[in-house]
């Protein structure tokens, strides 16, 4: 049987590669963002993508349309999210942070959560043994390896969702679940988000598409992409605090 998935955040980028990699699979694929006109096209241009719903992951209701996205789909056995916004704000705007609060911190919470817990429903309903395990993959960054002061609430968010990833995998163990989670971290990806910055080995969005549905169909739980952001980050978790905050990280 093909697996069904979801992915939020679909209308560019990533989002979008993944879901059409996902359809080329053979899964039968829902997406959701917040251009209902980007979700109309790709659905109707994209075979195996078959629902979508436009869905703003900041919203109180987004959790309920993530719901009805679920059943018209027929169930979920993957959720990938790639919702998230960030930019580079050396001169601290207030609304820059609070925003990429709300959407990396809030509206990850709050979409990640109802997935968990229609897994959850899902495996407590079901009277026989689940061969496999569903599948929570996000997309968080090698930006919370370590604090960067060019972009605080970018970075700041993107160690809280690995820490919250970790902390669901180890709950799902502890409940028994038949739930696992995979955290991709990449490196700075050519999308929307960097747009116009000169961030150095900048990577292709099909590209780590394609290393993102490996990872899943690999069953890793945490990946880095590519190789040369794998080492990249293996040195900087030894720099020493005193001496990274007197480092001059910045696309300028």
């Amino acid at each position: 049987m093909a697996k069904k998935a979801i992915v939020m955040g679909a209308t560019s980028g990533i989002g979008m590669e993944v879901a059409r990699l996902f359809a080329k699979r053979g899964c039968t694929v829902g997406i959701a963002g917040r251009r209902l006109d980007k979700l109309k096209e790709i659905t109707g241009k994209t075979t195996g993508i078959v629902a979508y719903r436009q869905i703003d992951v900041t919203d109180d209701d987004a959790p309920e349309k993530l719901l009805e996205l679920i059943d018209e789909l027929g169930g979920m056995d993957i959720y990938f999210h790639s919702s998230g916004i960030g930019w580079q704000n050396n001169l601290l705007d207030e609304k820059k942070e609070i925003d990429t609060v709300r959407t990396n911190g809030l509206g990850f919470v709050r979409m990640v959560d109802a997935a968990f817990n229609w897994f959850t429903a899902r495996a407590e309903q079901c009277t026989r043994k689940i061969e496999t395990s569903f599948r929570i993959a996000c997309i968080t960054s090698i930006a919370g390896t370590k604090g960067l002061g060019a972009a605080p609430a970018y970075s700041a968010t993107k160690r809280m969702q690995n820490h919250y990833l970790e902390c669901l995998s180890q709950l799902a163990r502890m409940r028994r679940l038949p739930i696992r989670i995979t955290d991709v971290r990449p490196g700075f990806v050519a999308t929307d988000l960097i747009s116009g910055s000169s961030y150095p080995l900048q990577l292709k969005a099909d590209d780590v598409a394609k290393g993102i549905v490996h990872a899943i169909e690999k069953k890793k739980e945490v990946v880095t992409i590519d190789w040369r952001y794998a080492i990249l980050v293996f040195f900087w978790r030894i720099i020493p605090r005193w001496l990274w905050v007197r480092l001059r990280i910045t696309s300028k």
